[in-house]
């Protein structure tokens, strides 16, 4: 039977071995034990291997005493319970006189390592250790050994038990006595469960500590152990220090121990830390209808627990400042204390990936700096789950943000996650994060298997928690005075939330940011005066850079500044925040950073006064100043602790030089900046790639308030612009002879981004600037004709046509190509780019002609495009991709949109007046509310689109393809249903069918409609 090992050495344990005198023998050894009698003659024959005990026999008599004893006294003991095990284990084998077989000895260590396993786990348990504390060990013992007794084991099951312990048969009856042993104690089946599998899966570290002991002696044991015992054990120790490096906040390494800090304060992450909320997402990026909001953490540890999900990939995806990246490591960290080794975190941070390999296996073996990583085989080791955590989905390279890396990138994921569902050896899970923005452009080729759940912003009952954190912090009254701060009628709505719209202060980082300046007494109720909109968050983030500069300097910025030395300061992290961006990878050197200050005499000043006082490099303690953290390049380089704080300090750096642009010039010449300095500087600051509606954001509201500009300014600020895009749209700048600035920009870049794999060429350079000339433009455009502009003058003179102004008498062809001439040079250098890049500014632009033909944009792709109160008058956008786009309240009245794509776009409000939509595919599009009057959808496909309260009075639908569509409240007035399929539709009381033509031919007429309409 195969537990009969098991009941003899546990006989012998509790006999024989008993009787030997312990206190003796750790003071005199084996030669005291032969000379008592009553030991019988087997233990003088055993008297020299006794003598091995000697150095453990101190520890031997608690660990006998502890098989009686309630288990908790083994708990914490700080017994080593291998060493003892093994070694009594050879004692007990030796004295029964008979060779073991591999499943004898298997057995053997087996129990050991698992009841090793079963201490080292109830360490991380308070509540199991409560229920099972006074539960003798012996008692679990007993339970094992009984369900062993019942089952034959052969060899390939015991050598199973050493390749995959958690999956053997051995394990399964451990477990299964462990379990019920927990189960009359009272514990629910959930934790029952964890905890059994967390033993099992935590018992192959210690059975290799087992085997190493014992093979030297253990015959059947040595082959086994020398075939990959010590590979085995190096990994378990490499997984021991990875998890306490990179995961825990204990890590011995000081770069990493200072990620889970909170900006400089003396405490971390896990003190203010509290459980966010989120809404699940579908496909579309729309909430999941009848879902409520869930904990975020509750619901990712019921995924992992979810074997039925093995196959998703969580995605978490949020604004800025949202608290991803905190989740990432607190539920990390949590996953270390109360799962691993059942599950096993790994964090990444996607900034950190350098280059993104062919298959997403070759880019986990680039970026996991650990040894167990170095192996060709570490993710089919079926002792090892890993939970990869892969933060910022918005901070992979500026390569794979350009070439369709992002969307590679996470099909690449999505399949390893299928596989790992259908494989036996990989049982990972992925979770992923990033900003909602960043899905924008690649939500239609998102891997089907993806969970998708948006972080929401705190509500007053997360609030409410996150104050007690604070309290304990900072103190009760302060943390008082700042919750009545937010609750002052003078704070702004924008800061403090609304019940239609949610507040900075329930962002995480934005309420810290307030709450520790508050703190501080930099922050008064009278700083927000009138301060509304992104305006507020400027503000915050302004206070929170006069802060720094005043209250959080280093040691060497102690002494007494002056106002010029403050602003210096001030511009030097304005150039490092352009760095940053510039880089793409979040990181920048510091040698880029101080080439770019060398225009300006009075910074360098600064650095040189301050190298010759501290003796050290003076930029560096400047950025650190501003909570910047060596980058993953080592002392050269530095990247900002929170995104945000780069973006906010490139927009600041961005509006010095508009502003520049935008001031005249005296009598020698006509601007500040001539034409061209104006030139390079445009290559210069915004060659890189594209800006993100973050940045842009923050830039116009700056420039809104900037005293530098005047109304005369920013009509000279859009002329200049506007001419410069003019010549960019020729391809002047470009082919300019012999070297031109796209060539000097470009080489620029690939001297401060030498470790790039696939470094920006001439082209990227020249169209990236030349698009994102065009979305300032754009933003120029949306400020002067917005509703609420006061200057008639502004109206007037700042109006943008994208594909340039047409003449009233006649359209050029030339012109009304451009717009398209555009979209193909983008997306030649990558499908879609163009969309990548300019899309989401697109709203409310005027890309109207006076006559027809008016804009060209046939067959240009514009998937996901925002054109929402975009004038599209007489466009021609025959088979044009528009799948996806935000069309809503835009003005498309007579276009001509035959044969496009416009599959889930959505047209709610839009006019469409007079359009012919003929042969279109508007499958599960939105037009409800759209004015279609008169409008061509002849054999367009309607099918599942959502015309409700729609205006279709006189329109062509003939042939339509109508299937399941929403009518309820439609106008058909007069409309032509000639041939058209309605099969599945929806209407009501209120659709109108007054003068409706066609329906006597028209196919799959439900019964009821033929009724209401007599139509027999």
């Amino acid at each position: 039977m195969a537990a009969g090992v098991l009941k003899g050495f546990w006989q012998f344990l509790n006999t024989d071995i008993r009787e030997l005198p312990w206190g003796e023998l750790t003071t005199t050894g084996a030669e005291s034990a032969q000379a008592i009698q009553e030991f019988g003659l087997v233990f003088k024959e055993q008297a020299p291997k006794i003598q091995e005990l000697a150095p453990l026999a101190k520890d031997i008599q608690p660990f006998l005493n502890a098989l009686d004893s309630p288990i908790v006294q083994l708990v914490g003991a700080g017994l080593p319970f291998v060493s003892i095990g093994v070694t009594l284990a050879k004692l007990y084998l030796e004295h029964s006189k008979q060779d073991p077989t591999l499943i004898d000895s298997v057995l053997l260590v087996s129990q050991i390592a698992f009841l090793a396993s079963l201490e080292d786990v109830l360490n991380t348990s308070d509540a199991v250790k409560n229920v099972l504390g006074n539960t003798p060990l012996k008692k679990i013992v007993e339970r094992q050994i009984r369900y062993l007794d019942a089952k034959a084991l052969t060899e390939s099951q015991a050598k199973k038990a050493l390749v995959c312990f958690q999956e053997s048969d051995i394990s399964a009856e451990f477990s299964q006595a462990l379990r019920e042993e927990l189960q009359e104690t009272g514990l629910n089946d959930a934790e029952t469960q964890t905890f059994t599998d967390r033993v099992a899966w935590n018992t192959p570290r210690y059975l290799y500590q087992a085997l190493a002991e014992a093979a030297d002696q253990v015959k059947p044991l040595a082959d086994l152990y020398r075939m990959g015992g010590q590979e085995a054990l190096d990994k378990f120790t490499s997984i021991d220090e990875y998890l306490r490096d990179y995961i825990s906040p204990d890590s011995t390494e000081p770069e990493l121990r200072n990620r889970w800090r909170v900006f400089d304060e003396s405490f971390i992450l896990k003190d203010l830390y509290v459980p966010l909320n989120a809404q699940r997402i579908d496909r579309n990026g729309e909430p999941v209808k009848n879902k409520k909001p869930v904990v975020l953490e509750e619901w990712a540890k019921a995924w992992l627990d979810d074997d039925q999900r093995q196959d998703r990939v969580l995605f978490v995806q949020g604004g800025p400042g949202r608290g991803k990246s905190a989740f990432c490591r607190m539920f990390a960290e949590w996953v270390r204390q109360y799962e691993h080794p059942r599950w096993t975190p790994i964090l990444i941070r996607l900034r950190d990936v350098s280059v993104l390999q062919p298959s997403f296996e070759a880019t986990l073996q680039d970026v996991v700096k650990a040894s167990f990583a170095r192996y060709d085989r570490w993710l089919f080791d079926r002792s090892t789950r890993f939970l990869f955590l892969l933060d910022g989905f918005d901070e992979l390279l500026m390569e794979g943000r350009t070439s369709g890396g992002l969307e590679k990138f996470l099909k690449q994921v999505g399949t390893f996650q299928q596989d790992c569902s259908r494989s036996g050896e990989m049982g990972h899970r992925v979770v992923v994060t990033g900003r909602t923005l960043s899905l924008h452009s690649v939500e239609r080729d998102l891997p089907n298997n993806l969970e998708r759940v948006e972080l929401l912003p705190m509500n007053e009952q997360i609030q409410d928690r996150w104050f007690v954190n604070w309290a304990q912090l900072a103190g009760s009254e302060k943390s008082l005075a700042f919750q009545q701060f937010l609750q002052n009628s003078h704070c702004p709505e924008r800061i403090r939330g609304t019940d239609e719209e949610s507040g900075l202060a329930q962002e995480p980082l934005v309420l810290y940011l307030l709450a520790a300046m508050h703190r501080d007494r930099q922050l008064k109720i009278e700083d927000f005066e009138g301060v509304e909109g992104v305006q507020a968050k400027i503000r915050v983030y302004q206070n929170t850079l006069d802060w720094v500069l005043t209250e959080q300097r280093p040691e060497w910025l102690n002494r007494q500044i002056t106002e010029l030395d403050t602003e210096n300061l001030r511009r030097i992290l304005a150039e490092a925040g352009l760095c940053v961006v510039q880089s793409g990878s979040e990181c920048a050197s510091l040698a880029t950073i101080e080439k770019r200050l060398k225009g300006n005499n009075t910074a360098k000043a600064l650095l040189e006064e301050a190298r010759n006082r501290i003796k050290d490099n003076p930029l560096r303690n400047a950025l650190a100043a501003f909570y910047m953290q060596p980058g993953r390049s080592g002392e050269g380089s530095v990247e900002f602790i929170h995104k945000s704080f780069g973006e906010f300090l490139c927009a600041e750096r961005l509006k010095e030089s508009l502003e520049d642009w935008s001031k005249s010039g005296d009598r020698r010449r006509e601007f500040y900046i001539s034409r061209d300095e104006m030139d390079w500087e445009l290559y210069d600051l915004l060659g890189y790639g594209g800006l993100t509606p973050e940045i842009v954001e923050y830039l116009m509201a700056m420039l809104t308030d900037s005293p530098e500009v005047d109304p005369e300014g920013w009509i000279r600020l859009f002329q200049r612009l506007n001419e410069f895009y003019e010549r960019w749209c020729e391809g002047e700048l470009i082919d300019a002879q012999p070297e031109n600035l796209p060539q000097k920009k470009m080489c620029l870049l690939r001297d401060q981004r030498p470790e790039q794999e696939k470094p920006l060429g001439l082209r990227q350079v020249d169209v990236f600037t030349g698009l994102n000339v065009l979305i300032l433009l754009l933003e120029l455009h949306r400020y002067a004709q917005a509703p609420e502009q006061p200057s008639e003058e502004l109206k007037q003179q700042i109006f943008f046509y994208p594909s340039g102004q047409l003449p009233e008498e006649a359209a050029s062809h030339e012109r009304t190509h451009r717009l398209l001439k555009i979209v193909h040079y983008a997306d030649c250098l990558e499908s879609g780019l163009f969309t990548q890049i300019a899309g989401s500014f697109l709203s409310r632009a005027n890309l109207s002609s006076a006559k027809l033909p008016g804009t060209n944009l046939s067959r240009a792709n514009l998937s996901g495009a925002n054109f929402s109160s975009a004038n599209l008058s007489r466009a021609y956008l025959s088979g044009a991709k528009l799948s996806d786009a935000n069309l809503s309240s835009a003005y498309i009245a007579s276009a001509y949109i035959a044969s496009a794509y416009l599959d889930r776009v959505n047209l709610s409000s839009a006019n469409l007046y007079s359009a012919n939509l003929d042969k279109a595919n508007l499958s599960d599009a939105n037009l409800s509310d759209a004015k279609l009057s008169s409008a061509n959808l002849s054999n367009a496909n309607l099918s599942r689109v959502n015309l409700s309260s729609a205006k279709l009075s006189r329109v062509n639908l003939s042939s339509a393809k109508l299937s399941s569509a929403n009518l309820e409240d439609a106008n058909l007035s007069s409309a032509n249903l000639t041939n058209a399929d309605l099969e599945g539709i929806t209407w009501n009381e209120d659709t109108r069918w007054q003068g409706v033509r066609g329906l006597e031919t028209a196919r799959n007429v439900p019964a009821k409609l033929k009724e209401q309409l007599g139509l027999g």
